[in-house]
C-alpha cells in the first residue's frame, strides 16, 4: 500500500468517528440506539409525510435528555407557519438541541405557507437563527423531481442560511467524488456529509433506493460486475462506497459521513466498530466501485 493509501485509510477512519446515524422513528428504534449506538454518535432523525413532525420531535427530545447529539430533519412542508415553527424552535432549544436539518419533505401538499426548504430556512433567520448548525440536502445524482438546473440553483440559495450539506445516497462514489468537487468549485465552501446506507438486506436497500429516486446509482450496480456481485448475493457494506471516494478525502470538503441506516442501527454499528479498529495496511484488500 503507498503512503497516501494508508493516509486515506486514515482518513476516513477520522472520518467514521464523525459519523451520524440516520433513524426513523418507528416503534422500537429508541431501545435499539439506547442499546446499540454509542453516546459519541450523533444520531438524526426523520420525518414522515404521513405522520407528520410530532414523531420526530418526540424521539428528538428523548433521545437528547439521554445524551445523545440529536438532529431532527425539520420537513418545511409539515410546518404549517411561522408561529409553528417558533413553537417548534422552542421545544427543541428545551431539550438542547443545537443543530437542525432542514428539507422541503415529501408531503404532496404542504401544510400551509412553507413550501420548500429556503421558505423554513428564511423563517429560521427571522427567529435569529437559534441554532449554530443546519443542514441541508445535496444530490449527486438527479433529484428525482427536480431538474439539475434548479437544484443547482436552490442550493445556492439554501447554502446561504446553512452551516453544512448532507449528500444523498449514491452507490457510484467517483460520480459523488466529482459532484463534491463541483459544489466547492461554485463557491458553495460548506462542509460535506457523504450520504451512505448503513449494513442492510439487499431487498431493504433496492426497495428504499428506487423510492427515494437513486436508480442510476441501482443502474451503475448492475453493470459494475465485481461490486454489483457481492451487492446481489447479500447485504449491503458500506466500504466499497467510502474507499472508492478517493483523492476528494484528502481535502476539507468532506466533514463526515451521514450512514443511512433504515433503523438497522446493531449492525450497523458492528461494521462501524470493526472498520474503526482494522488495521490500516488491512484497508489495502478493500475492492473500490469506480
Amino acid at each position: 500500500m503507498v503512503a497516501s493509501d494508508l493516509g486515506r485509510a486514515g482518513r476516513i477512519s477520522t472520518l467514521l468517528s464523525r459519523s451520524r446515524y440516520e433513524v426513523i422513528p418507528l416503534e422500537g428504534i429508541e431501545a435499539q440506539v439506547l442499546e446499540h449506538v454509542p453516546r459519541d454518535v450523533t444520531v438524526t432523525v426523520t420525518a414522515s409525510p404521513t405522520r407528520g413532525l410530532e414523531p420526530t420531535l418526540a424521539l428528538t427530545g428523548s433521545l437528547a435528555r439521554q445524551g445523545y447529539s440529536v438532529v431532527p430533519h425539520l420537513s418545511a412542508r409539515l410546518v404549517a407557519d411561522a408561529t409553528e415553527a417558533a413553537e417548534i424552535v422552542e421545544r427543541l432549544r428545551q431539550d438542547g438541541v443545537r443543530d437542525v436539518f432542514v428539507v422541503a419533505g415529501d408531503a404532496e401538499e404542504p401544510r400551509g405557507s412553507f413550501h420548500g426548504a429556503i421558505d423554513l430556512l428564511g423563517a429560521l433567520d427571522e427567529l435569529g437563527r437559534p441554532f449554530p448548525e443546519v443542514g441541508i440536502t445535496g444530490y449527486p445524482e438527479s433529484h428525482p423531481f427536480i431538474d439539475d438546473e434548479t437544484t443547482v440553483a436552490a442550493m445556492a440559495e439554501k447554502a446561504l442560511h446553512a452551516t453544512y450539506i448532507v449528500s444523498q445516497v449514491c452507490f457510484d462514489p467517483s460520480i459523488t467524488a466529482r459532484w463534491i468537487g463541483d459544489v466547492w468549485g461554485r463557491g458553495i465552501r460548506l462542509p460535506i456529509y457523504v450520504g451512505v446506507p448503513g449494513v442492510v438486506s439487499r431487498t431493504k436497500l433496492l426497495r428504499v433506493s428506487s423510492r427515494i429516486g437513486i436508480g442510476d446509482s441501482l443502474r451503475f450496480l448492475r453493470k459494475n460486475g465485481s461490486f454489483a456481485s457481492r451487492f446481489l448475493r447479500g447485504g449491503f457494506s458500506p466500504d466499497p462506497l467510502l474507499d472508492g471516494l478517493g483523492p476528494v478525502l484528502d481535502g476539507n470538503e468532506v466533514a463526515g459521513f451521514h450512514v443511512f441506516t433504515f433503523n438497522d442501527v446493531e449492525d450497523t454499528e458492528r461494521w462501524r466498530r470493526a472498520r474503526l479498529h482494522r488495521p490500516v495496511s488491512a484497508v489495502s484488500g478493500s475492492t473500490t466501485a469506480s
